[in-house]
């Protein structure tokens, strides 16, 4: 077991998990993703996989046909997974997200329809929040939904679904106009049900094709159209219009926490891609791992894969706990991601021109961090939620 990034104080069975995940990887995931992410092909044998562990029930409760376990031992899978090879990660990730707003908004009749299907993977979850015209702005939302008899009609754009066309269940945050004071409070979110796939998937809602992307290949990435579709009012999460904007900051709040692990799964295989290469490679006369130039390299690398882990943890447990963690969250995924991008450039610097090549590893993790330091919240918002949580904490009494 390597000595980087491990986490005291688990029970015996999130180690049994982690320890069945990071073999899954070893064996069925890295020695593909390279083939698999060069050709953008969708990597089916390896989510069926997954569905046989039970990963797509990880948090679900028992009564619900799922594992019931905690956002840790996600957060700890997720890592793992991302070692392999980050866009199976982000075939969970929306996923997990959709499955943990259910869990703690959604009706109990909502709850019983959807979770134990969302845990054998029958029903995988999407995430859409994000519009062509929408930065970090949520209340800024423009796609709209009005409410005509028993049901709801939308018309809008989104934008950055994560497994647009590969789910079947779509968390949808739009405008209902409630009439609140604060445009957050008008804000409802559905759940949206589809069939997999492309092009008019259901009338009034298209899925175009994939968004070809520098890296975080594999795993689909589209937008979505909504021109007069029609749902129906039992498809409001929880019930309650006007609630969609807290309910979606829950669900990323622990997106942050997986992005965080996430960031940690590549940095570990960017670190042990590095210093293996680096005792290999022999220039005048040694190791290139015995000149001090990279043996310091090698040693901060370590050092910020490790910070980035604890802070990682530490975020999970909170949350875990039943406690606030925006702050620590934010604070998890600012520094993992940062580390992260200096980690893998690091590496992709000790390999040399070999780094370059495709057939190197590393050429692929360079283009998968750059997507850390954007994803769930640039690096900048998380700056701006640590910084108000930190004044909300430290008010001065003066």
């Amino acid at each position: 077991m390597a000595r980087l990034a491990q986490t005291p104080g688990l029970t015996d069975v999130q180690s049994e998990i982690l320890a069945t995940v990071r073999e899954f990887v070893d064996k069925e995931v890295i020695p593909q993703a390279n083939e698999l992410e060069h050709a953008d092909t969708y990597p089916a044998e390896i989510v069926e996989g997954m569905k046989e562990m039970g990963l797509f029930g990880i948090t679900i409760p028992e009564e619900y046909g799922g594992l019931g376990e905690s956002l840790l031992t996600y957060a700890l899978a997720v890592e793992e997974i991302a070692r392999g090879w980050m866009s199976v990660s982000g075939v969970i990730n929306t996923h997990f997200i959709v499955a943990h707003m259910i869990k703690n908004h959604g009706t109990e009749e909502q709850r019983r329809y959807y979770l134990p299907k969302m845990a054998t993977g029958e029903i995988r979850g999407a995430f859409s929040m994000s519009e062509p015209d929408l930065g970090s702005d949520v209340a800024a939302i423009k796609t709209r939904a009005k409410r005509v008899d028993d049901d709801y009609v939308i018309d809008g754009s989104k934008m950055w679904l994560t497994n647009g066309g590969t789910s079947n269940l779509i968390a949808l945050l739009v405008r209902t106009d409630e009439g609140a004071e604060k445009a957050h409070q008008n804000l409802t979110t559905f759940l949206v049900e589809k069939p997999e796939g492309y092009g008019e998937v259901a009338p009034g809602l298209t899925i175009p094709g994939r968004i070809d992307k520098m890296g975080y290949k594999g795993v689909d990435t589209t937008e979505a159209f909504f021109d007069g579709y029609r749902i129906g009012a039992d498809k409001v999460l929880g019930g309650q219009p006007g609630k969609g904007f807290s309910y979606m900051m829950d669900g990323i709040e622990v997106g942050r926490v997986n992005v965080a692990a996430r960031a940690c799964g590549i940095a570990i295989r960017a670190f042990e891609l590095a210093i293996d290469y680096a005792q290999q490679r022999s220039t005048f006369g040694k190791p290139i791992a015995e000149h001090q130039a990279i043996a310091f390299k090698l040693a901060e690398m370590a050092t910020k894969v490790e910070a980035a882990h604890l802070m990682m943890v530490n975020a999970a447990r909170l949350k875990d706990s039943g406690a606030r963690n925006d702050v620590e969250a934010g604070m998890a995924k600012l520094i993992a991601s940062e580390y992260c991008a200096e980690v893998t450039q690091e590496a992709f610097r000790i390999h040399g021109g070999y780094g370059y090549s495709k057939e190197y590893e590393i050429e692929r993790l360079m283009r998968e961090a750059p997507f850390l330091l954007i994803g769930e919240g640039t690096s900048e918002i998380q700056k701006t939620i640590i910084s108000r949580g930190l004044l909300r904490e430290y008010r001065s009494r003066s």
